[in-house]
């Protein structure tokens, strides 16, 4: 195998050289230097909130705004079984009960008419959660909040510039969180950004990513936090890939559009949404879905495919089928046969921005070969 293909390989040829090099030259590469402070600002403005705090990563976001919101032990909350753990690890660490929400089988989000079902005296929050490049069908969701009187944590780790009804998403949460891994649109090497317009939040997530430090009595605390700084350093790469956010996103829908033309004419996939009524897909990732009549899962194609040089990364597995949490009483007879079904027929082929046209081809090309093959 002379050429390997991954799975992502992130754009980093802007201005990120340029920022960097003024973070060793002036010295400041910890949390406290500049580009951290520019990053947020900036960033709060692209999503139009009064507030953006900076973190380390994804996770550490999700934490402190679970926290910030006084989410505790015996409380439930509503989240997809279909996402990453970082949404669930969180809840079970506090005692927190998740409540399960099946896939959507069209656009692998959270399917909403379910949610209302689940809402009990103790649901105190909605965690919502854009998936793979479309985004949940938010307004029934604000509307159970508001005639409930639920919080919402929305999660748009895959999210960024991702728009619902003409609205950036990140705009809808009480608390919005972000994150800046290598293979999202924007990235920092690790980091992530907690947005809320709400200023009781906002002071209580800058304490909390900061050891709770207190301004007058440093070293006395009144609370628990945790050290989730993110560093001068990581900000500047952040800040030079925003300021190519657009391209970003055009490159992307390029590639799924290309994609899309490559690979539709296969038999027994499905391929991603290109839109549905409320959004455009920006592809975050590129998905694809084996047919259940097909006698084989997607391990299967995906070991074929590395075989010829091509990376690939499964779907989520569902949090309720997760083996860290059966010991739990609470999963049982959890069922949730869309996210169940697309957890084992599911993977994504090479999305990165880095990916060339070629690279493409190559990767459309293995795909019917090891299709037809099988």
């Amino acid at each position: 195998m002379s050429r390997f293909i991954p799975v992502n390989t992130p754009l980093i040829d802007g201005k990120e050289r340029e920022y960097l090099s003024e973070c060793i030259e002036t010295g400041w590469i910890s949390s406290e230097g500049p580009f951290v402070k520019q990053f947020e600002k900036q960033f709060a403005g692209l999503i139009g909130r009064k507030h953006a705090i900076a973190v380390s990563n994804g996770s550490a976001a999700l934490e402190v705004a679970i926290a910030a919101l006084n989410i505790k032990a015996g409380d439930e909350v509503i989240l997809p079984t279909f996402t990453i753990i970082s949404c669930m690890a969180p809840l079970m660490r506090q005692g927190i009960k998740p409540v399960f929400i099946d896939a959507d089988p069209l656009t692998w989000n959270m399917e909403v008419g379910q949610i209302e079902s689940k809402i009990t005296s103790r649901t105190k929050c909605i965690m919502v959660v854009h998936i793979y490049g479309l985004p949940v069908d938010m307004d029934p969701v604000l509307s159970l909040a508001e005639k409930h009187g639920i919080k919402i944590i929305e999660d748009a780790a895959e999210a960024h510039g991702l728009r619902y009804k003409g609205k950036i998403c990140g705009s809808f949460g009480d608390v919005s969180t972000f994150s800046f891994y290598p293979n999202k649109l924007i990235t920092t090497g690790e980091g992530g950004m907690i947005v809320t317009d709400n200023d009781n939040i906002a002071e209580k997530c800058r304490s909390f990513r900061n050891l709770c430090f207190q301004d007058e009595k440093r070293f006395i605390h009144e609370e628990l936090g945790w050290n989730c700084r993110m560093s001068n350093v990581q900000a500047a790469l952040g800040l030079a890939q925003l300021e190519r956010l657009d391209e970003f996103i055009g490159k992307k829908i390029y590639m799924g559009q290309k994609y899309t033309e490559l690979l539709s004419d296969i038999d027994n996939i499905q391929l991603p949404c290109s839109s549905t009524d409320y959004a455009e897909n920006i592809y975050w990732i590129y998905g694809i879905v084996l047919k259940e009549n097909l006698p084989f899962n997607a391990d299967t194609v995906m070991e074929a495919l590395k075989k010829r040089g091509i990376g690939t990364r499964p779907f989520f597995w569902p949090l309720h089928e997760q083996p860290v949490f059966q010991k739990s009483d609470i999963f049982h007879n959890a069922s949730c046969p869309v996210a169940e079904r697309i957890a084992r027929k599911g993977f994504y082929v090479p999305s990165g921005l880095g990916l060339k046209k070629e690279e493409m081809d190559m990767v459309a090309c293995a795909v019917k070969d090891v299709l037809s093959s099988l």
